[in-house]
């Protein structure tokens, strides 16, 4: 408070000081007002006579200057009149030009000038009646133009639907023939296509087909005019419509009804054809339609803005790629025919090649392009299935006879066969394989010109190709071939001769697989020693063949000496033997001589192996025929009449019936016949039963079991044979003897069973 007290005092000095300051000049200041006073009331006399002069003075000029001003206002409102006149005049002018657009169908015209009515003319004429009916009326005429260009859409729609196949096929075509002209083109420059010797001018012959069979017929491109999308559909509904709609800001609506209609027809095109799955027109019409849709949005994309966009013919065409791979894929699966497959693939390579020409990806396609191609190579190899199968039915099973010069060189083209020693000799002459080795191979080189067809327009490497190539190829040696090779072997009536022809027949097949690789690689242009090249299989395919057909040859030979062994008619009982062989032993040899005649021309491991095996079967059958459970009694005339026959076996086996065998290699199938044999010819008990188990045994082959069977087969016959009656004491001591062997083995058969 002190603080604010002596401020106080500060301004209340300050005040008083300024008031002191100009006391003086407000003193001056009223004293010249009080001079002016005088002045003023002088004036204001005289101004208000001289105001009163002027009143008197004007009334005659206010009356004239009232005439004037009622004839300004006149004049001003014929002048209103004439403008408002004017201003409508081109407000009518434009409203009669807009029903005379509206009678001659020049809708985007009449739009543009309602426009002008309403943003220009209208404004400056609101105010009059007429005015506000003309503004009433032209939402009116919008709609009416909205459901006329409405109508002209639809209209169009259903003609594009009705051509869209006309414009697919043209579209079609054009590729087609483009890329007729781009591989006539790459044919000139390969000059190294087909120079193998074995590789003649068919391959070019057999592109061409590939390139001309298509579906289309095709005019002379001189007497025929190539046409547009543009010459079949006229666009210009759309165009209005799009106009149309974009001048009454709609655009966005008519964007989608577009879509949405164009959608609903992508959806009935997709549907398949019903006869899809038996004919290639089916496929073909289905193929036009989906092409001829797509072109037409093509053309509406690149001449439209915004009507379609790239994403929108992205998406519609990623569902109908979808759509059309499960069709294909579902559709195809029912053709059984490579050639309807094939022109089925190339329907699908111009179908993507064409669409690709318009910028649509189509790669799914041609990856689906090798899921059928794996279905073809399956037709393909149901179809040489049957061509082999017939093949092998035609075939004699005997070497191919040759007269002269000119059938062997007919043989030589078809098949590629290299033997000095047959060029050497003089005709006539025979080469060592069958018929069916030149058609078979033959048949392979048609096989892989079939597969090529597929192979081609592919947009695949020459190493892709070859490698298709040699994989459809070995799937036909491996699977194919080596399936009717088995079958063929296996068959009831296929003999011995024929068995032996077949396995002659696959070596010589085995050998030409290196000139099939060589076809191809001649086709391909890729050369074996590449990285990645696969090898045919032809080798490992022959030699199964082979080694079935050894087999069968084996299971064969010992079938056919059991019928003989059947045959065997002993009279187990007989006292004394024949002096010669058994009949039926020696057809056998006698067959088994002509047999193994024919064997010459197999390796010769095989006759060996042949040969040892019918040996030892035969030795078996015949060891099984004295063991047999339901033969009871033997005499000592019917084991040497059974003896006679055996050393007829060991002499066909001492003759080398098959060239190679080692010393007495071939006896030893029958040695275990003949140590028992001798045991009961020599009588010589009483060795065998001191040296059995010793490695230097005379008899090591008897089977102390089998000389038991044997031995006790004699003694029920001893007891009842009566030719030992005139020799009581003989056959006293003969039984005995044979009572006492027995007891004997008897006793060592027992103890090998406790000592095993």
């Amino acid at each position: 408070m002190e603080k604010l007290d002596a401020c106080i005092r500060n301004h209340d000095k300050e005040i008083e000081k300024m008031c002191n300051f100009h006391h003086q000049g407000f003193v001056d200041a009223i004293t010249e007002l009080l001079k002016v006073r005088t002045d003023a009331e002088k004036l204001k006399v005289q101004v208000t006579d001289t105001n009163r002069r002027f009143q008197d003075a004007g009334k005659e000029v206010i009356v004239q200057t009232e005439d004037i001003i009622r004839c300004r206002i006149q004049q001003r409102n014929i002048t209103t009149v004439v403008e408002k006149l004017q201003l409508c005049l081109p407000v009518l002018e434009m409203y009669s030009k807009l029903k005379e657009q509206m009678t001659a169908k020049r809708y985007y015209s009449a739009l543009k000038t309602m426009e002008q009515l309403e943003n220009v003319y209208f404004p400056r004429v609101s105010q009059y009646r007429f005015c506000q009916l003309m503004i009433e009326n032209l939402p009116k005429l919008r709609e009416d133009i909205k459901e006329i260009s409405m109508s002209d859409l639809k209209d169009f729609l259903e003609s594009i639907r009705k051509h869209s196949d006309k414009i697919g096929e043209t579209a079609m075509k054009q590729a087609q023939q483009q890329k007729t002209f781009s591989v006539a083109l790459q044919k000139q420059n390969n000059v190294k296509f087909g120079k193998n010797m074995y590789l003649n001018d068919r391959i070019p012959e057999e592109r061409k087909e590939i390139e001309l069979k298509q579906g289309f017929e095709e005019e002379d491109e001189n007497e025929e005019e190539i046409l547009t999308v543009q010459d079949l559909v006229d666009f210009s509904p759309v165009y209005r419509c799009l106009h149309i709609y974009s001048v009454l800001g709609d655009e966005e609506t008519f964007e989608n009804y577009y879509r949405k209609q164009r959608k609903k027809q992508a959806r009935l095109v997709l549907q398949p054809q019903s006869n899809m799955p038996e004919t290639v027109d089916g496929y073909r019409r289905y193929f036009t339609q989906i092409v001829g849709f797509f072109v037409v949005e093509d053309h509406i994309l690149h001449v439209t803005q915004g009507l379609v966009t790239r994403a929108y013919t992205d998406e519609l065409w990623n569902m109908a790629l979808s759509k059309i791979i499960a069709v294909l894929r579902a559709h195809s699966s029912y053709c059984t025919d490579p050639d309807l497959v094939l022109e089925l693939k190339n329907l699908i390579v111009i179908f993507a090649d064409t669409l690709q020409g318009y910028g649509f990806p189509v790669n799914r396609l041609f990856d689906l392009l090798f899921e059928i191609r794996d279905q073809y190579n399956e037709t393909l190899l149901k179809k040489w299935a049957g061509v082999f199968r017939d093949i092998f039915e035609e075939d004699n099973y005997s070497p191919i006879p040759i007269v002269n010069e000119e059938e062997y060189k007919a043989v030589i083209s078809k098949f590629p066969f290299q033997d000095p020693d047959l060029e050497k000799q003089s005709f006539p002459k025979k080469f060592p394989m069958s018929q069916s080795v030149p058609h078979i191979y033959i048949q392979v080189k048609e096989f892989i010109y079939a597969s090529l067809k597929f192979s081609e327009s592919l947009h695949r490497s020459s190493t892709e190709i070859d490698d298709m190539l040699r994989k459809s190829t070995n799937l036909l040696l491996t699977r194919t071939l080596s399936s009717c090779l088995l079958n063929l072997i296996r068959k009831p009536h296929i003999g011995l001769t024929e068995l032996v022809q077949i396995i002659i027949n696959t070596t010589h097949l085995e050998q030409a697989c290196k000139y099939l690789e060589d076809f191809i690689t001649n086709i391909t242009n890729i050369s074996q020693e590449t990285v990645h090249t696969t090898r045919l299989y032809g080798l490992s395919t022959f030699k199964d063949a082979r080694h079935a057909a050894e087999g069968e040859i084996y299971t064969k030979l010992n079938q056919k000496i059991d019928e003989f062994v059947q045959l065997a008619d002993y009279d187990w009982t007989m006292s004394e033997p024949d002096g010669r062989a058994s009949g039926y032993l020696m057809d056998l040899i006698n067959f088994l001589r002509s047999i193994f005649q024919v064997f010459t021309h197999l390796p010769g491991k095989v006759a060996q192996t042949a040969c040892m095996s019918a040996c030892q079967h035969l030795s078996t059958s015949l060891m099984q025929m004295l063991l047999d459970s339901e033969l009871k009694q033997i005499s000592m005339g019917a084991v040497q009449q059974f003896n006679l026959d055996v050393i007829q076996c060991e002499l066909f086996a001492s003759s080398e019936p098959v060239p190679g065998f080692q010393g007495d290699t071939l006896q030893l199938a029958f040695i275990d016949l003949r140590q028992l044999l001798d045991l009961f010819m020599v009588w010589d008990w009483s060795t065998y039963l001191a040296d059995y188990g010793q490695p230097a045994s005379k008899y090591l082959r008897v089977n102390p079991n089998t000389a038991l069977t044997l031995l006790e087969k004699m003694k029920d016959t001893s007891k009842k044979n009566n030719i030992f009656a005139q020799f009581r004491k003989n056959d006293r001591d003969k039984q005995k003897l044979i009572e006492t062997v027995v007891k004997q083995l008897r006793s060592l058969v027992n103890g090998m069973s406790q000592h095993t």
